[in-house]
C-alpha cells in the first residue's frame, strides 16, 4: 500500500483516448469550409480514424519511443564494406508506415487531395514531428518530377503510394518509395548558387556523374533525393537513386549525422558522392525553377508543422488548466489564466486556418490561386513559424514546474518549436522571397488584395490595417531593410480576413483588437479583459 504521502491528487489525467481531429474544431470547420460536399463524409471518416489513433496511448508511446531512441549510422558493416545505413527505433517506422497509409504523401492523386493532407499532416504531426520531414519531401518531389514527362511516369506513383515499403532495393522492386533532398552546402547555405558540386556529363542521354558535399541531407533512408550541382549549362536539378537498376548501391556516403536540437528522431546528415550516379531532371541551368515548386510545398509544410506544434501544446494547456486547481479554484476558470490560454487558441486558430486555406489553393490550381500562392506561402511560413515557439514556451509555462520535465512532452514540442522557422529558408530568405514577389510578379499582390479584399467593411480594425499596408505597399523603393516588419503585416492582415470571414465572433474580435487593432501588450495574456475569453477557450478545448 503507497504512504498517505504518496497519495496523488490535484494531477490532470493523462490526455489519451480522444479525436484529434474532431476535438479541433477549427481544422474540422476548415475542412469543411474547402472540400467538396460530395467529399465529406468520406473524408471526415478519413481524419477521425487518424484522429483516433493520433489520440491513443499506444499511438503516443510510439512517438516517445521514436524520440527517445534517435538514428543510428552505421557506415560499415562487420567485414569493413562500406554501407551507409541509419537504423532507427520500430517506432519510427510505424509512425511513418502510418503516415504513408494516411495519403501524406498521395495529395496530388486525390481529389482534395491537398486540403485532406494539410489537415492530415496538423493530426499526425502531433504525435511525433520528427518522421514528418520524409513525408513532406516525398510529397513535394512530385511537382519538381512533372518537369520531365518520363520520370514522372516512372516515379510519381511510386511516391504517391499509400504503402511504405522499407529496406534499400531498386525502386523498381518496392511497392513504394520515399524521397528526401540535398540543396544546401557548407560554403552557401541557402545561397543554392554558390554550390560546387559538379555534375559531369555521362554518355547516355541525362545521366551524369557527381561529385561534391552536401552539409544538410535529411531522412538520408530514402530510396531516391532530388539534389542541385553544376551541370556544364549552368546549376541543374538531379535524380539521386540511393540503389541502381542492377541491384547495386549508388555512391552515397554518410560522413555523419547531425546533432541537432530538436527533431530527435529524424535523421539529417552530411553525405559525399564521388561518381554518384544521377539523372538530370529538367533543363540543365534551369535547377532552381525546377526545384521551386518542391520547395514551395516543403514551405507550406513547415506552416502546418508549426500549426500542429501549436495545437498540441495548446490542448496541453488546456488539458491541464482544466482539471488543476489553485488558489480555490480551476486554473481554467481564473480570470487571467483564461486571458493567457485564450491568447494562444487565437494564435492556434489563426495558423489553421491559413494553412488549410493555401492548401485549398494548390487544390484549386487556377492562375488566380498559383498567384496568390506566391505571395501567402512565404509570408505564412515567414509568420506562423516564427509564432511557435514563443506559443509553445507559454504553454509550457501554464503546467508550471510540470510543464519543463521531459515526462510532460512539453520539452519535445519546444525543442522543435523553432525548426520550422529555419528550414527551407529562414526568416529573412521568407521576407526576400515575397518583395521579390512583390516587385516582378504582380498578380500576386492583386491575388492577396482580392483576398483580404472579401472581409473589408466586417471589422474596421481589420479595414485600418488594411489601409496601412496599402499605404506600405506604395513605396517598395529602399524596402529590404523593414521587409519583416511588412510581411509580418501582409500575415497578420490575411489571418484577420480569413478569422472575420469564417470564425466565431469572439474569435475575430479577439485576434482583430489584439493583432490589428493594437490593444495587446508584449506578452500573452494581454488581451483586453472586455472580450468574450471563455468563448474563446472553450472552442479550443479538447474533448477527451
Amino acid at each position: 500500500m503507497a504512504a498517505s504521502t504518496h497519495t496523488v491528487t490535484n494531477q490532470a489525467p493523462p490526455l489519451v483516448g480522444y479525436d484529434v481531429f474532431a476535438a479541433d474544431r477549427a481544422l474540422v470547420e476548415a475542412v469543411e469550409r474547402h472540400l467538396d460536399p460530395a467529399l465529406l463524409d468520406e473524408v471526415r471518416a478519413e481524419l477521425s480514424g487518424l484522429g483516433l489513433s493520433a489520440g491513443s496511448a499506444q499511438v503516443q508511446e510510439w512517438g516517445a519511443q521514436a524520440n527517445e531512441n534517435p538514428p543510428k549510422l552505421r557506415t560499415h558493416d562487420r567485414y569493413g564494406n562500406r554501407i551507409d545505413e541509419v537504423e532507427f527505433h520500430p517506432s519510427w517506422h510505424r509512425l511513418l508506415g502510418k503516415g504513408v497509409a494516411a495519403g501524406l504523401t498521395a495529395a496530388w492523386t486525390r481529389p482534395g487531395g491537398h486540403v485532406r493532407r494539410a489537415a492530415s499532416f496538423v493530426i499526425w504531426s502531433q504525435v511525433e514531428a520528427g518522421h514528418g520531414c520524409p513525408l513532406s519531401m516525398t510529397h513535394a518531389a512530385v511537382p519538381a518530377l512533372r518537369t520531365d514527362p518520363d520520370l514522372a511516369a516512372e516515379w510519381e506513383p511510386r511516391l504517391t503510394s499509400l504503402v511504405y515499403d522499407r529496406g534499400l532495393r531498386p525502386a523498381a522492386e518496392k511497392a513504394g518509395v520515399i524521397f528526401g533532398m540535398g540543396m544546401t552546402e557548407k560554403q552557401g547555405g541557402s545561397d543554392v548558387r554558390a554550390n560546387t558540386t559538379t555534375a559531369r556529363p555521362l554518355a547516355e542521354d541525362g545521366t551524369y556523374e557527381l561529385t561534391g558535399h552536401k552539409w544538410f541531407c535529411s531522412a538520408p533512408m530514402s530510396d531516391g533525393f532530388l539534389v542541385l550541382a553544376q551541370a556544364p549549362g549552368g546549376l541543374t536539378c538531379f535524380l539521386v537513386p540511393r540503389v541502381l537498376e542492377d541491384g547495386t548501391r549508388n555512391v552515397f556516403m554518410i560522413q555523419r549525422l547531425k546533432d541537432k536540437l530538436g527533431n530527435r528522431s529524424n535523421a539529417s546528415s552530411e553525405v559525399e558522392f564521388e561518381g554518384t550516379w544521377a539523372r538530370r531532371v529538367g533543363e540543365e541551368g534551369r535547377g532552381v525553377r525546377t526545384i521551386i515548386e518542391m520547395v514551395a510545398a516543403t514551405r507550406l509544410d513547415c506552416v502546418l508543422g508549426s500549426t500542429s506544434l501549436m495545437r498540441q501544446a495548446l490542448v496541453q494547456a488546456i488539458h491541464h488548466c482544466t482539471y488543476r486547481e489553485a488558489f480555490g479554484g480551476r486554473l481554467l476558470d481564473k480570470p487571467l489564466m483564461r486571458n493567457v490560454l485564450a491568447d494562444l487558441a487565437l494564435e492556434s486558430e489563426a495558423a489553421t486556418v491559413l494553412g488549410l486555406r493555401l492548401a485549398a489553393a494548390y487544390d484549386d490550381g487556377s492562375e488566380r490561386e498559383r498567384a496568390f500562392l506566391r505571395l501567402a506561402v512565404p509570408a505564412a511560413k515567414y509568420w506562423v513559424t516564427k509564432r511557435c515557439t514563443p506559443v509553445v514556451t507559454e504553454a509550457a509555462e501554464c503546467l508550471g514546474g510540470n510543464g519543463y520535465v521531459e515526462e510532460s512532452g512539453m520539452p519535445r514540442l519546444l525543442r522543435e518549436s523553432p525548426l520550422n522557422s529555419i528550414w527551407e529558408g529562414a526568416g529573412n530568405v521568407q521576407a526576400l522571397d515575397v518583395l521579390r514577389a512583390l516587385q516582378r510578379e504582380p498578380h500576386a499582390l492583386e491575388a492577396f488584395l482580392q483576398e483580404v479584399g472579401r472581409a473589408r467593411g466586417a471589422d474596421h480594425r481589420l479595414d485600418g490595417a488594411i489601409k496601412n499596408l496599402l499605404t506600405e505597399l506604395a513605396d517598395l523603393e529602399g524596402i529590404e531593410a523593414r521587409a519583416r516588419r511588412l510581411v509580418e503585416r501582409i500575415a497578420l492582415v490575411l489571418q484577420g480576413a480569413l478569422l472575420v470571414q469564417y470564425a466565431p465572433p469572439e474569435v475575430a474580435d479577439a485576434f482583430c483588437a489584439s493583432r490589428l487593432g493594437g490593444d495587446w501588450g508584449a506578452a500573452f495574456g494581454t488581451l483586453p479583459h472586455t472580450l468574450d475569453l471563455a468563448a474563446v477557450v472553450e472552442r479550443a478545448r479538447p474533448v477527451a
